[in-house]
């Protein structure tokens, strides 16, 4: 199928999507409203489906060389800012690394500041918060905003001027479980995970009263012993069991259905959870790096998907699950697709939970493929590490063929586009044993370089043809989340500071700028008295590097820790 068509049928999905995420009788008004601003970035994910695609098109091939810089913010925190700011009329909301250390709403078009709010956090959150003091952004809805924080906490503002109306304790972050992205807003509900999959947690799914802060529903997403699924856990180990759904979720307001990923498993040697080779029958360790479709109303699971069954490789399942309608088999199939940690790419019908397709796009020899009637990967036993078993290089790494960075689809390509990592590793494991609030992982994993002279590649994916149609190689992992706008422009940036208009239809670099401190964050695009602004902000991870060896060496030593927000626009 060539490129026009696909644009014709993929324009008819997103007018269906749009029409789903209109029904606002499931939704919540204010959000659904904001949503429907197409000057607005109403949600880190731009929308309830995940898309990351602004139909502004103000900024074009011919134009996007004249992108001038048009104001910036210190955001006064440095290392591991990523953020994706959520717009609202004139005013940006954008938060920082440290809790966050602060949260800035500002004047969209100017850089203006409105107010500041400053959480009290505790000194102590960098030993319970496993890959940094990260904060991803904030949520919107009925005036307010809202923060998961690293001390575990849930914030409410008045979005007007900033004055905290009420905080709730989700979890005990000294257990090792911090918040670190956005919650979801469903009607009069806030929804949030947490982390902590290496700290051996119990994960969950907790909802929360928009007005009050009430804690409404919680839904573990490890069975306890006795509960349904516990029978895939080794005797009661799922009480340390990891499964946390620590990013971001996803909304369907015509099956009106929440979709979360869950992360590893813990502790990383399996056979203290499961049989510890390849042979582990029911022993798959149920929720843990896993889909879930959710109740909002009650937090009822209504059913899952496991990408990666009793997971000996740290390959989380919490990447976003992007929603959307695609042309498959000549009919118009509501889907929601995830670029799993295991390097495949997942297609599933979002309403029945019933895989469409599971193809590889990036290099990953741990599996031969992934059987969609089995749902099952057909493993290469030599890549499977367990007691008495070390495996070599087994690809991809622990950080996945893509990590949280989140990736974007543009309706008009009918194209994905991944920001993904090239690198492989060893790993052995250990005897463990939990103590709270320490890693509970038993496994070391040196880390090495994937093959062909690349650690990095944006990559353009087809998921409808399931193939690559475009990459960009890159020199180092744990690139920059990307944006896709109508202007047919792919905006992402990289661990050198590179920030990039890319053209979506055949990967052409447009234009470049350095900003001084690498990138992870996803962009995000909205317009003011008619002018569209593209912002992103900057500040490079410090903690995973120290995972990757060599590598993470490089990652370092690439840019300086920084954290600003950039904000850019026709001159």
């Amino acid at each position: 199928m060539g490129l026009r068509s696909r644009s014709i049928f993929a324009g008819v999905s997103l007018a269906a999507f749009a029409m789903v995420v209109a029904s606002s009788v499931q939704a919540n008004d204010s959000v659904v409203k904001a949503v429907s601003d197409p000057n607005g970035w109403a949600i880190a994910g731009h929308d309830y489906g995940n898309t990351r695609f602004s139909p502004l098109k103000q900024i074009t091939s011919e134009n996007v060389d004249k992108l001038q810089l048009a104001y910036s913010l210190s955001l006064a925190s440095l290392r591991s800012n990523e953020s994706s700011p959520v717009v609202i009329g004139d005013t940006l909301y954008v938060t920082t690394s440290w809790g966050p250390k602060y949260v800035y709403a500002i004047n969209a078009a100017t850089g203006a500041q409105k107010w500041t709010y400053q959480p009290d956090i505790p000194d102590d959150v960098l030993q319970y918060a496993c890959c940094d003091v990260n904060n991803r952004g904030v949520a919107y809805a009925d005036g307010k905003i809202f923060i998961g924080r690293l001390d575990g906490k849930l914030t409410a503002l008045d979005a007007a001027n900033g004055k905290e109306l009420w905080t709730s304790k989700v979890v005990d972050y000294k257990q090792g479980s911090v918040i670190t992205s956005p919650p979801l807003v469903v009607r009069d509900k806030i929804i949030t995970g947490f982390g902590g999959g290496e700290y051996g947690v119990r994960g969950s799914l907790l909802a929360f009263d928009l007005q009050t802060g009430k804690q409404l529903w919680q839904t573990y997403t490890v069975p306890a012993p006795g509960e349904p699924g516990s029978d895939t856990w080794k005797g009661d180990t799922g009480l340390h069991g990891g499964g946390a759904a620590w990013l971001v979720g996803s909304y369907d307001a015509k099956t009106d259905t929440v979709y979360w990923g869950t992360s590893n498993p813990g502790p990383w040697n399996t056979g203290v959870r499961s049989t510890g080779d390849g042979n582990f029958g029911k022993l798959t360790n149920l929720y843990t790096a896993s889909t879930l479709a959710i109740d909002p109303n009650t937090g009822k699971i209504k059913w899952h998907i496991q990408g990666t069954p009793a997971d000996a490789w740290d390959y989380d399942g919490v990447n976003e699950l992007l929603l959307t309608d695609l042309k498959i088999g000549g009919a118009d199939t509501p889907v929601l697709m995830k670029a799993d940690r295991n390097g495949f790419f997942f297609v599933a019908n979002r309403e029945t939970g019933k895989m469409i397709s599971a193809e590889k796009y990036v290099f990953a020899n741990w599996a031969k493929k992934f059987d969609i009637s089995t749902m099952r990967a057909e493993e290469d036993p030599d890549k499977r590490p367990g007691p008495g078993h070390p495996a070599k290089d087994i690809c991809p790494n622990l950080i996945g063929g893509k990590n949280w960075q989140p990736m974007s689809f543009n309706p008009q390509t009918g194209l994905v586009y991944i920001p993904a990592n090239n690198v492989c590793m060893d790993w052995s494991v250990s005897d463990v044993s939990y103590k709270r609030g320490v890693f509970y992982l038993g496994a070391e994993f040196p880390t090495k370089e994937g093959p062909g002279g690349f650690l990095g590649e944006l990559v353009a994916w087809d998921p409808v043809a399931n193939k690559k149609v475009w990459g960009i190689k890159e020199d180092l992992p744990f690139n920059g989340g990307t944006l896709s706008t109508g202007g047919n422009r792919v905006f992402s940036g990289n661990l050198h500071g590179d920030f990039r208009a890319i053209d979506a239809k055949t990967g052409k670099l447009l234009w470049s700028k350095n900003l001084g401190s690498g990138i992870g964050a996803g962009p995000v695009t909205y317009s003011v008295g008619g002018k569209q602004y593209v912002a992103i902000v900057v500040g490079r991870t410090a903690a995973l590097p120290a995972f990757l060896g060599e590598i993470g060496k490089k990652m370092v030593a690439a840019a300086p820790e920084g954290g600003a927000l950039f904000v850019f626009a026709l001159q």
